[in-house]
């Protein structure tokens, strides 16, 4: 299963300690080695957190991958199709709403 990985930075502290945490998340990651198949990574250009596409079969993969980091950031995870099957699965929808 595909999931769309939205993170923002954990703030709130002062600048210092923002700072502390953004560079030990950044050393966190350098020795990271995910426990999902990840399909891209983009960072918000406003510096404020990112996205991911990731794969797995497996939840606790991606629940782990996000508990490493969950010092430092907080998690949206969205599971997602490709948009194909989504389209023919919404097809498949509009077809038995005509039946009904």
């Amino acid at each position: 299963m595909k999931y769309l990985l939205e993170w923002k930075n954990r703030s709130g502290a002062s600048a210092q300690e923002n700072l502390a945490s953004l560079k030990r998340s950044l050393e966190v990651f350098g020795k990271w080695t995910p426990a999902t198949t990840v399909h891209q990574f983009l960072g918000r250009v406003d510096g404020a957190g990112g996205f991911a596409v990731i794969e797995s079969d497996d939840a606790s993969a991606v629940a782990k991958d996000c508990a490493i980091f969950s010092p430092y950031l907080e998690f949206t995870v969205h599971p997602v199709v490709d948009i194909q099957e989504g389209a023919r699965l919404l097809q498949q929808a509009v077809d038995f709403n005509e039946t009904v």
